[in-house]
């Protein structure tokens, strides 16, 4: 008996993930060489600004890498090469053995997506190719075009919106305007810490910070909302015209269910919320927040579902953002739709982008955003892309279904990064090509005609188009 004869070479192909004709198409003349429009990500002004180079492939694509560092753990590779003293080159020669193990796993075509599309490298990352890779990879990273500014370049991004507490100075936003960098860097105002009232202690020092770069006083309550307002102006002059938020749920309550200037201080004084209190807190600083971001014309940002710091040991050991959150499966639907609602009642709903981590409420928030689309923007009320967990092929097919199914994919302002790594722009590649084959496959089962210049004009508005109308940087 033979066995079947394999084509060889048909991993990572210029078609890769393009399954038909009309899948290849679209994506070679419609999506591949649009710009980018990264409207959320976690990328270093400071190394934008200065235009950062990297002395290692480890240091710029390992280093606080958690998809990665999860992988590694989890074939039982020693914390002393993922965040431990190992020298980079170690280091590296460990995620070389991981790689193959991680088949199935985005982390295996995005590993290979990046070396091929910043570097040329083809090879498949194995021990057996670990040095060679690293060593031409590190060399090439000291030339000034792969430098932080020349990898943009490379990948065609036009417009990059980092992610950034209201105490931010924004001094390398400044500097990168005063450089002309040629990707324009915008910050998003990212205001967690203002209404994280947990922990009283850590709260006070935050708000001490918080008046200083304002120039308020914060004494009362009615301080600290003019003190955001003073900085959400600071970031409108700068640029800024996103807000975000990262939340495992939205709250909803009647107002003045709490008296808030008494909650406040009782913060001042050192006494612990309750609970309820809490999430009131929470709830009526976001209901104030976003009044001033529809006053301003902003777009809010809510990720929602996230599990996070599961791992205690491992939290007091690292700290936060190291690989040890997870999906949640909070309830999401009656409060966010309430909440969305209080606003819109005086018609002070701003632009919108509604993410989720669990699956399982990709219907829920695909129906919601059309509860609010009200005529006056096109696509006002976004469900946004994959995201985290879900930003592989699966989890963005299923979006990109729910979305087509409960709304309207043709005003989807698309993919984001939302990534500390400056090699991983070739996510926006991936979702295109994913994107892409969905459509034509709807061609091919005879669900859409083969309308190219319709279609492709589809893909080319997602891709980039509608992301540039929608926010208008």
């Amino acid at each position: 008996m033979h066995s079947p004869v394999i084509e060889q070479n048909r991993f990572l192909t210029q078609d890769f993930l393009l399954k038909t004709d009309f899948a290849k198409l679209l994506y070679h003349d419609y999506a591949a060489k649009l710009p980018i429009i990264d409207y959320h990500c976690h990328l270093s002004p400071h190394d934008i600004a200065t235009n950062r180079k990297f002395n290692s492939l480890t240091e710029i694509w390992l280093n606080g890498d958690h998809y990665k560092w999860r992988a590694m753990r989890t074939l039982g590779i020693s914390e002393h090469f993922i965040t431990g003293k190992a020298s980079d080159e170690e280091k590296f020669q460990k995620w070389a053995e991981a790689v193959p193990y991680t088949l199935r796993n985005p982390l295996y075509h995005w590993t290979h997506l990046e070396l091929r599309r910043y570097f040329g490298i083809e090879e498949l990352l194995t021990p057996k190719t670990a040095t060679k890779v690293y060593g031409e990879a590190t060399a090439l990273l000291q030339g000034p075009e792969f430098h932080t500014q020349g990898l943009l370049k490379r990948m065609h991004v036009e417009t990059v919106c980092s992610t950034d507490d209201p105490t931010d100075s924004l001094e390398y936003h400044i500097l990168a305007k005063k450089n002309k960098v040629p990707t324009k860097l915008l910050p998003t105002f990212r205001p967690d810490k203002s209404y994280a009232v947990e922990n009283p202690g850590s709260y006070v020092t935050y708000l001490n910070l918080l008046s200083d770069t304002s120039g308020v006083e914060i004494c009362r309550y009615s301080d600290l909302l003019q003190a955001l307002e003073n900085r959400i102006s600071f970031f409108h002059d700068m640029g800024g015209r996103l807000s975000d938020h990262g939340l495992e749920q939205l709250y909803f309550f009647e107002l003045g269910t709490f008296d808030v200037e008494t909650l406040f201080r009782k913060l001042q004084e050192g006494k612990t919320l309750q609970s309820k209190e809490v999430d009131y807190f929470k709830f009526h600083t976001l209901v104030e927040l976003s009044k001033m971001y529809h006053a301003k014309g902003w777009t809010q940002q809510y990720h929602l579902g996230a599990l996070r710091n599961t791992n205690d040991r491992m939290l007091r050991t690292l700290g936060p953002d190291t690989g040890f959150d997870s999906i949640g499966d909070f309830s999401q639907a009656r409060a966010l739709g309430s909440y969305l609602n209080l606003l819109d009642s005086s018609d002070q709903l701003a632009k919108t982008i509604l993410y989720n981590l669990n699956p399982s409420d990709n219907e829920v928030l695909a129906t919601m955003v059309g509860n609010f689309n009200d005529g006056s923007i096109k696509g006002k009320i976004q469900f946004g892309s994959g995201w985290w967990f879900l930003d592989q092929k699966d989890g963005m097919e299923k979006q990109l279904n729910a979305l087509s199914n409960m709304g309207m994919l043709s005003c989807f302002v698309g993919m984001l990064t939302d990534s500390r790594s400056f090699l991983s722009f070739p996510r926006h590649e991936y979702f295109r090509r994913i994107l892409c084959n969905l459509i034509a496959q709807d061609v091919e089962n005879g669900e859409l005609p083969a309308d190219e210049v319709w279609l492709g004009k589809i893909i080319s508005d997602i891709s980039y188009y509608n992301a540039k109308e929608y926010f208008r940087f």
